[in-house]
This record gives structure tokens, C-alpha cells and sequence, in this order.
């Protein structure tokens, strides 16, 4: 038994890592500008496919082309944010919930004309890496460093540069940011591009790890919300948190149960964790 669960645990806790990057975008969103984005699915399933047409029409490396992805994630997003989040950051939830469900129903259309939904994957191996008695996919080990080293390079970034900072004191107060001269405006649309970029970098990883569709994207829309009601909303240390919390479930339960049981027990934690802590594990009381 020591011997299925020690590889599972470790499986488990790589793929929460990527799990808390994919989390990560959606509650930096929320954190700055109390906006759920509902689009944040079928982001990162272009993140998937820009990963793989690099790699499969210009032959380049799928952890260089996350470099593409990453900078094509932030034009994205901040075009989205001017069209169709700015008009109605100040009205009511329905509203912004509507217009970024809006592009999520726009990106899976056309993206299921240009794709199908037949499953692709990225046909590059790292063989295996091995350490004590446990071997699992270089892939997997892979993925799991470059998103702690984005989520080092998002900390540093928020803490020491001038736009780190201002995005902090808009996301403190906008209004008395403003008074200041910060050019609120511009900070939430590029908060709301680094936001889109996490999410489309985190898909590049997992497309690396697993095949993948067009609809591959609201699967880890689902899971982020379990992981940012785990870790709190608006804190993206809590969202690296409940990615592990969840990785740790995916890769323990099928060593004892059926693998069908993996959603119907990360739903059931969602549940609780709302009515026990309902601001979750890192959150503030209100």
C-alpha cells in the first residue's frame, strides 16, 4: 500500500501546484476588482493550443512557447478588459458575470468551428525523473517548477516594482489611488491582462501533462473555484494552498476508491469549507 501511495501523493502534489496557478489568475481578478471571470475557462484552453500549434507548426519548445503564450495572455486580457469588462466594472455583479460569460460562450464557439473537439496533446517527453523510491514523468516535475518560479516572479512583482505597488493600493482603495495619480484605469486593465496570462500559462502546462480539448478549459474552471473558496478569495498564496489541498485529493482517493469518486469528494469539500469557512483558509472575516 506504501508503495501505490507514496508515487500518488508526490503525482498529487505536482499537479496541485499547476492546479494553484490555474487558480491563481481567477483570484488575482477577483482580489483587485471584485470581478468573477467567467471566461477564465476557455483561456486556459487557449493557453493549451498556443502551446501546441508552437510546438506542432513551428516546432518550438513547448516551455519556450509558454513565453508566446504568456505575452499573447496579457494582450488578451487586456483587450477583454476595455471590451468587455471597464463598462460595467462598477454595476452590478450579474452584469460583469454575464459579459465575461459572454466571451467565454464567444471563445468555445469559435475555437470549436477552428479546433473540433477532438483531443490533442503535446508530443514532447522529458522521459522520467526518479528521486528516493519514487519515478514519475519529467513533464509533471516540470510543470510544477515553472509555476512555483511564476508564482516567485508574481510575488516579486507585486512587492518591489512601482506597478506592483500600484496595483496593490487600487486593489486597497481605488478611489484614494486615484487622488494619489495613480491612473486607475490602466492598472486594473493590466491587472486584469496578468490575471488572463496566469491562466493561459497554466494551461500551456497541463497541456504538456495531459491531452486536451477545446472544452478542456471548464474542468480547471470548476476545479479554480473549488481552490480559491479553499485558499480565500483574493489571495493568491491561499489559491497555491487549496491547488495542493486538491492535488493531494486527485492523487490519494483512486489508491483507495474508484477515480469517479475524485469530483463528487472535491465537491463535497467545496460545500463544507462554505458553510464552516465560508471567507476560507487565508481569508479575512468581513
Amino acid at each position: 500500500m506504501l508503495n501505490m501511495l507514496l508515487p500518488s501523493v508526490v503525482d498529487g502534489l505536482l499537479i496541485g501546484i499547476v492546479y494553484g496557478l490555474v487558480a491563481m489568475g481567477l483570484t488575482l481578478i477577483f482580489g483587485i476588482m471584485n470581478v468573477i471571470n467567467l471566461a477564465h475557462g476557455p483561456i486556459i484552453a487557449l493557453g493549451m493550443f498556443g502551446v501546441y500549434l508552437l510546438f506542432t507548426g513551428f516546432g518550438i519548445n513547448p516551455y519556450l512557447g509558454l513565453v508566446v503564450v504568456a505575452v499573447g495572455g496579457l494582450l488578451f486580457g487586456m483587450l477583454m478588459y476595455f471590451v468587455a469588462v471597464q463598462r460595467v466594472l462598477n454595476a452590478p455583479h450579474l452584469a460583469s458575470l454575464l459579459s465575461t460569460f459572454s466571451v467565454n460562450m464567444i471563445i468555445i464557439g469559435v475555437g470549436t468551428i477552428v479546433f473540433s473537439t477532438n483531443f490533442r496533446n503535446v508530443d514532447f517527453s522529458l522521459g522520467a525523473f526518479t528521486f528516493g523510491p519514487v519515478t514519475t514523468t519529467g513533464a509533471r516535475v516540470a510543470a510544477a517548477a515553472i509555476a512555483v518560479l511564476v508564482t516567485l516572479l508574481l510575488y516579486a512583482f507585486l512587492r518591489y516594482t512601482r506597478l506592483g505597488k500600484n496595483i496593490r493600493a487600487v486593489a486597497n482603495n481605488r478611489k484614494s489611488a486615484e487622488l494619489m495619480g495613480i491612473p486607475a484605469s490602466r492598472v486594473l486593465a493590466i491587472s486584469f491582462g496578468i490575471g488572463t496570462m496566469l491562466a493561459a500559462v497554466a494551461g500551456g502546462l497541463l497541456a504538456t501533462i495531459q491531452p486536451f480539448t477545446i472544452l478542456s478549459g471548464g474542468v480547471y474552471e470548476l476545479k479554480s473555484f473549488v481552490i480559491v473558496v479553499l485558499g480565500g478569495l483574493g489571495n493568491p498564496v491561499g489559491a497555491l494552498v487549496g491547488g495542493l489541498i486538491l492535488g493531494l485529493i486527485e492523487g490519494i482517493v483512486p489508491v483507495f476508491m474508484k477515480t469517479t469518486w475524485v469530483p463528487v469528494l472535491e465537491f463535497v469539500l467545496f460545500v463544507i469549507i462554505l458553510l464552516v469557512r465560508p471567507q476560507g483558509i487565508f481569508g479575512a472575516k468581513q
